[in-house]
């Protein structure tokens, strides 16, 4: 069992579920007490005929159910594989992994905006800091498998990267020690400008930014000189082009992170109404791993 060979080998959790075992028992008693929560919630809702606790009972404890989950995330096995890890049927395996990624999103903001989105003042007062820096802005795309209907084909084909894809934007902090925003699944060929604009609406408007050329044209958003037809760039403007790029490669380095998870790197494979929901829980979990959230204990 996956659960007691890291319970074994605590060190190794990190190469196996992509955060630290540190990190894992404290998502363990965030999931817990959140799924103890809804289950009373939705307990206070029913009216019983038979006691509680009839039925079959599950194979797998809650920190069994959880580690499965994050499990899927990091290495993306095939859900019967999955199933033959955690000694259950792969449908109990499919099941166990839709029922806990809900739940896991929910204690695992994606964003610093959106930890504090529920609080106006706090909100506020995060735009206001952030105007202190220049924010790093950068987009990635990920394979999705080509619908059958033609339409589709075409709202989704990529011509830059010659396959259907689904393009998200990360905006991080200097030093790449945040993810501030993230917009998640829109369709492959849209403009990375158009996608920048639409987050730009979440920050001050004197917010100042740091992107690459597919962000040329955009306001307070610098990006490289970009070399005019026979002509080269000056000594000046390959200097302040080699700058850029230094402060640049931290935001490359947080979406590293995020294809740590191998759902979030190789050609998405479940349902695409899933998407948005579980990589902004990668998200979450990147924020988990780098140190920028911290979890109640």
């Amino acid at each position: 069992m996956v659960f007691d060979y890291i319970e074994k080998y605590p060190l190794r959790t990190k190469q196996i579920l992509g955060v630290s075992y540190e990190q894992l028992q404290s998502l363990l008693k965030c999931a817990l007490k959140r799924h103890q929560d809804i289950k009373a919630k939705q307990e206070s809702h029913k009216i019983r005929i038979n006691a509680a606790g009839g039925g079959r009972p599950e194979k797998l404890s809650t920190e069994e159910q959880v580690c499965l989950c994050l499990f899927y995330l990091r290495q993306m096995p095939t859900f019967q594989v999955l199933g033959m890890l955690f000694g259950i049927s792969k449908t109990e395996a499919n099941d166990t992994f839709h029922n806990w990624i809900p739940i896991l999103r929910d204690i695992l903001p994606a964003s610093l905006l959106e930890q504090v989105s529920n609080n106006e003042s706090d909100f506020l007062f995060v735009q206001e800091v952030l105007t202190n820096f220049r924010l790093l802005v950068d987009s990635l795309e990920q394979p999705i498998y080509r619908d059958s209907d033609q339409k589709e084909q075409q709202k989704y084909f990529s011509g830059k990267k010659r396959q259907h894809t689904l393009k998200s934007l990360m905006i991080g902090i200097p030093e790449g020690k945040d993810i501030v925003e993230v917009e998640v699944g829109v369709p492959g060929p849209t403009a990375d400008i158009n996608l920048f604009r639409k987050s730009q609406e979440q920050f001050d408007k004197s917010q100042l930014f740091s992107g690459d050329k597919g962000f040329q044209g955009g306001e307070n958003i610098t990006t490289p000189h970009k070399r005019k037809p026979k002509r080269e760039l000056t000594q000046q403007q390959k200097d302040e082009n080699k700058a850029l790029s230094s402060n640049r490669i931290f935001i490359e380095h947080l979406i590293r992170f995020l294809k740590i998870f191998r759902v979030a790197r190789e050609r998405f494979r479940l349902k695409l109404d899933t998407y948005e929901l579980i990589i902004l829980t990668v998200c979450g979990l990147v924020r988990l791993r780098i140190g920028s959230l911290v979890l109640p204990t």
